[in-house]
């Protein structure tokens, strides 16, 4: 389950902005296999008085942390390529905008989290596979 929040600065993404990054951010991870219903973007406007980089208040930077909870990649050369496939994702509603971005992975046991009280079924089995199946998102 990748947990993505993404703070910015006020009135940097529309409704619609966010709906495609959010869109955007699910096809990295239902391209390799993760149900979509795994994936949750939160969005978080930051006041430029409420933000500061090197002790100034910043207007212009958009921080993201996200963690993966459903996965874990532990070739180095995958997860350098998972990292700049983020960070691709990321450059037309950061770089191509004016703004500066930082984004940085963290990583948890699978074994630590739940979905609304129930265990995830294992990687890549037949459970995980009908539960996606169950719990596709809702149609907008």
């Amino acid at each position: 389950m990748p947990l993505w929040q993404i703070h910015h600065p006020v009135g940097a993404y529309s409704d619609a902005d966010k709906r495609n990054l959010a869109s955007d951010i699910t096809a990295i991870y239902t391209a390799v296999g993760l149900p979509a219903f795994y994936v949750v973007v939160q969005f978080q406007e930051i006041e430029a008085a409420n933000l500061y980089v090197g002790g100034e208040p910043s207007g212009d930077t958009v921080r993201i942390v996200v963690w993966h909870l459903a996965r874990q990649v532990e070739d180095p050369d995958r997860r350098r390529a998972m990292t700049e496939r983020l960070d691709a994702t990321l450059r037309p509603y950061t770089a191509d905008r004016g703004l500066h971005w930082e984004f940085h992975i963290e990583e948890s046991p699978r074994d630590l989290w739940m979905i609304a009280g129930f265990w995830p079924p294992a990687t890549g089995s037949d459970a995980e596979k009908a539960w996606a199946a169950a719990n596709k998102p809702l149609p907008y």
